[in-house]
């Protein structure tokens, strides 16, 4: 059990994303040893990780919830400041898929292919499993780590002395860029980055932050489902 007396509040904004990202770290070194010929990998055996990858990251966000002060849902009682910032998560969503981001591609994508395991349950349950991992844990996942620690951290390495929401020309660059760099349509990552950083900007708040990465994600998930167009996932 994790002793959560013995973390930083550093930590608590960290740790999920890097155990999120160690997930990713070892589904590349499993498929890294497959093809230097060690062992046969089925075409579906490593989507079976992510389940474990989204109960695990999402286990340690409950852990830790009394820690994250900052995240205040008391910010989404304005409804227009709110339906502006699903419209922000909507525009972020059409952009990513219909402009050419094919320049910034890092590789093409595996996807995720429900039709590959077996029966008819297990496909489902696998697909809910992608859309809850999408749209409750990465997100919230995602900006404790970029929009409430890094961006601060960045600009005072005490980083809860920074307001949320400051700026710097820096730490906006830097978490921008880093932020693409995470996704495999990088250029895609970075205009996602840019539209959330101004929001945290203009909205002071990352529960908003929060909000307009979920409904990108939740509106990903339904375009991917309807279409069939798993490379995004």
């Amino acid at each position: 059990m994790i002793n959560n007396q013995r973390i930083g509040s550093a930590a608590y904004r960290y740790l999920p994303f890097a155990v999120f990202m160690g997930f990713i770290g070892l589904d590349e070194f499993i498929r890294f040893l497959a093809e230097q010929g060690f062992f046969i990998l089925q075409p579906n055996t490593l989507s079976y990780l992510y389940p474990v990858k989204a109960l695990t990251v999402g286990l340690m966000l409950y852990l830790f919830k009394d820690h994250y002060s900052e995240l205040r849902l008391k910010d989404l009682a304005n409804l227009p400041v709110t339906l502006a910032t699903c419209g922000v998560g909507l525009l972020v969503f059409v952009l990513w898929i219909k402009m050419d981001w094919t320049f910034g591609a890092a590789g093409v994508p595996q996807g995720f292919k429900p039709e590959q395991f077996p029966g008819n349950n297990l496909p489902v349950v696998m697909t809910a499993f992608r859309i809850a991992g999408a749209v409750l844990v990465v997100p919230l996942m995602e900006e404790l780590f970029w929009r409430s620690f890094l961006i601060r951290y960045i600009i005072d390495k005490d980083f809860e002395t920074a307001k949320v929401g400051a700026f710097t020309w820096g730490s906006f660059l830097i978490t921008v860029v880093l932020f693409g760099l995470e996704h495999n349509y990088i250029l895609a990552g970075v205009m996602a980055g840019i539209a959330y950083n101004l929001l945290l900007y203009r909205t002071r708040s990352l529960a908003h932050c929060v909000l307009a990465h979920a409904v990108t994600n939740l509106a990903l998930a339904v375009y991917v489902i309807r279409t069939g167009a798993w490379q995004f996932w």
